[in-house]
């Protein structure tokens, strides 16, 4: 389960307290629904979390004004979210509820991804979906969104809040079973485990953290060391060579992201198959089957920014949704990979298999991908 549950939604009676506080506008702002969350607008896409409450808002017409404040775009992950969406978007059938879609791109500084939410409030647009640089300090500008009647749908990295609708993955849970099924396959319960991080101050990287911790603290003979990857393939790679260069060889690896620059540094030094836990870029799945190497592969998928849309455009319309989304995780078993089938000869390394979402009919092929440009637009 996310820390959210346990950690963040701690917070449960001063929300509460802040929100009666705030006096918000009625018909503008989102409220609670008498509906459980089995009753929620496509259940099967938008899966609500256990114990989430229903949120609903007055239903408004569109074509919308819509917006991606996207912060950290340094790494292929973060260039296919963008790519999918845009082609989502252009989609005929998509497109008659967009008048407009604008994406933005701030880096990992926190009051320059608000400043960009504030700009997208005051010039009026309808939604805006972000992927927050920090899960904190967003209070004030969720106010002001719900102040101005504008949706505003964190993603991926979410936020300490039970405010606004969210939709992510399981995140505590999404590394502790990458983590067992690295000690699970370690032949000797013994050695240094390596660690590799995401991009620090997101709560992805955060609530990873925890999950993986929850599995390899307090295990008798085990090492870990801890570097950080930024979720970037050769930033990845030279963590992992340095790491193999300071401390020798490990008993079992656990990366957030960045596998195929993980799949390079051991390949370069030529390290003995441990058990992996990786993420699903298509060069890592491609260098793992060949290799023989045992992994199990857990993919946060970029098009979550499709569902996103999707969730602040069904609240637009009126549609009740859970207040947590948490969609499945896609998991690939070393044993179970085939050329073809959950990797490709003929894709790019950097691309993320596994990433569609058919429930949420959030699938994008490649050529269609390929055909958008990851800029501001």
């Amino acid at each position: 389960m996310l820390c959210l549950n346990r950690m963040l939604f701690g917070r449960k009676a001063a929300i509460a307290m802040f929100r009666a506080a705030i006096g918000l506008a009625a018909g503008l702002m989102l409220g609670l629904s008498s509906l459980s969350a089995a009753e929620t607008f496509k259940p099967d896409c938008f899966r609500p979390a256990p114990e989430t409450k229903v949120m609903q808002t007055k239903p408004r017409p569109g074509p919308y004004r819509v917006a991606l404040a996207n912060g950290f775009a340094g790494n292929s992950w973060r260039i296919q979210m963008i790519q999918g969406l845009k082609a989502w978007a252009a989609r005929p059938e998509n497109a008659k509820d967009i008048k407009e879609l604008k994406v933005i791109s701030t880096g990992t500084d926190v009051a320059a991804q608000i400043g960009a939410i504030d700009n997208l409030i005051a010039a009026g647009y309808d939604a805006i979906i972000t992927i927050a640089v920090s899960p904190t300090s967003f209070d004030p500008v969720i106010k002001r969104a719900k102040k101005a009647g504008v949706v505003l749908i964190p993603f991926d990295n979410v936020l300490d809040s039970d405010q606004v609708i969210q939709v992510t993955e399981p995140q505590v849970e999404f590394e502790t079973v990458k983590a067992q099924f690295v000690y699970d396959n370690m032949p000797e319960k013994k050695g240094k485990v390596l660690e590799i991080r995401g991009l620090p101050g997101n709560a992805v990287d955060r609530d990873r953290s925890i999950g993986f911790h929850k599995v390899f603290d307090n295990k008798p003979g085990i090492d870990i060391v801890t570097v950080v990857g930024n979720w970037d393939d050769g930033t990845v790679q030279k963590v992992v060579s340095d790491a193999i260069a300071t401390h020798g060889q490990f008993s079992g690896i656990v990366t957030q992201h960045g596998s195929t620059g993980l799949m390079n540094a051991l390949n370069d030094a030529k390290h003995p198959k441990v058990p992996l836990g990786t993420s699903g870029e298509n060069g890592s799945l491609k260098m793992i089957h060949d290799g023989g190497w045992t992994s199990i592969s857990r993919v946060q998928s970029p098009l979550l920014a499709v569902v996103a849309m999707q969730a602040a455009i069904a609240e637009l319309q009126g549609k009740p949704l859970p207040q947590l989304v948490l969609l499945p995780i896609p998991t690939i078993y070393s044993k179970d990979l085939r050329e073809g089938v959950n990797y490709f000869s003929n894709v790019p390394d950097n691309f993320q298999d596994g990433a569609d979402i058919p429930a949420c009919n959030a699938v994008v092929p490649l050529e269609e991908l390929m055909r958008q440009k990851p800029d501001n637009t």
